[in-house]
């Protein structure tokens, strides 16, 4: 996960909501995205959700115990690997189906509920919470000084469906594809990115991710500019470079003193300072001439100097 990743989950894992429907759609969420059921043999239920997150197994912790007064711990399972994060385990401890149903892992009839359960996003509010449920779960987000990703991951194709269609009815052009048995839901325009962390409360994110994208554009700008000039600038010289050929051509050939005053006057330009751009030129006649002025004579030194060559062939 890159460092941007992490610091936008820490952000949004630490945001507090005041709504106890919002609170309900994100606890939801990141259990649906993150956790396992477990059914002992006397019908006592266990909610498993693992996470590599400190501040994300918190969340889950407290608003388990403050929304749904539910019993819970958390166990920390270090990694023997060097560099690997630990994960924590969040345990709850449901009383009974009617905590599943709340939460919206089964149906009334105590079967497995299939993607999200409508009942916990009919607000425009609780949808944005349980989108930020499923990023903190299952999602990541690269850093905006590379290309422009964000994805939320889930092995659930319903599941990945209904996030995606949550996605879209704020208008983020959400679209899912598959990686390996996983099913990703992705955003790729920066503008999008931009819009989904202000919709889940991403604020210092967003503040980066905006002055990031706006240096990144500020750079291409620059830099589409340079390669412009130095194009203009290669075709300046090449253009210079057959002027002063073909005045050489006509000076060995017919000679200078052969072409009209206003033509002599330019060639001899051209030869004394085969560096100047074609506005220099101009200001150095007498009386000044325009660019396109200069061009134009220029052209008929080129067309006098392809007659030469046609004749000579």
């Amino acid at each position: 996960m890159s460092s941007f990743s992490a610091t936008t989950k820490d952000e949004l894992a630490r945001l507090e909501t005041e709504k106890k429907c919002c609170k309900l759609a994100e606890l939801a969420s990141l259990i649906r995205m993150d956790g396992t059921l477990q059914i002992s043999t006397n019908q006592h239920y266990s909610l498993n959700v693992v996470t590599e997150s400190a501040p994300v197994a918190r969340k889950i912790y407290n608003l388990a115990k403050e929304l749904l007064q539910l019993p819970a711990d958390i166990v920390v399972r270090r990694k023997l690997r060097l560099k690997k994060n630990n994960s924590y385990l969040v345990k709850i401890y449901p009383h009974g189906l009617r905590d599943l149903q709340k939460l919206g892992l089964v149906t009334k009839e105590g079967d497995i509920q299939a993607g999200i359960d409508k009942k916990l996003i009919k607000k425009r509010c609780d949808q944005k919470a349980y989108l930020r449920g499923a990023f903190l779960a299952g999602g990541s987000i690269s850093n905006p000084e590379g290309n422009y990703h964000l994805e939320i991951i889930t092995n659930d194709e319903v599941l990945a469906r209904d996030i995606s269609e949550l996605f879209n009815r704020f208008k983020l052009n959400a679209r899912v594809s598959t990686r390996k048995k996983n099913y990703v839901v992705y955003l790729k325009e920066s503008e999008h990115i931009f819009e989904f962390l202000a919709l889940i409360g991403a604020h210092q994110a967003l503040f980066e991710f905006e002055n990031i994208r706006i240096l990144k554009e500020m750079r291409n700008q620059v830099n589409r500019i340079v390669n412009c000039e130095t194009a203009n600038l290669s075709k300046t010289v090449e253009a210079a470079v057959r002027q002063l050929e073909n005045i050489r051509l006509i000076e060995r050939t017919i000679g200078l003193k052969s072409l009209p005053e206003n033509l002599q006057e330019i060639a001899f330009l051209r030869i004394e300072y085969p560096d100047f751009t074609l506005k220099e030129l101009g200001e150095m006649l007498n009386p000044k001439v325009g660019k396109s002025g200069v061009n134009h004579r220029l052209r008929k030194i080129d067309e006098i100097a392809e007659r030469i060559l046609k004749e000579k062939a």
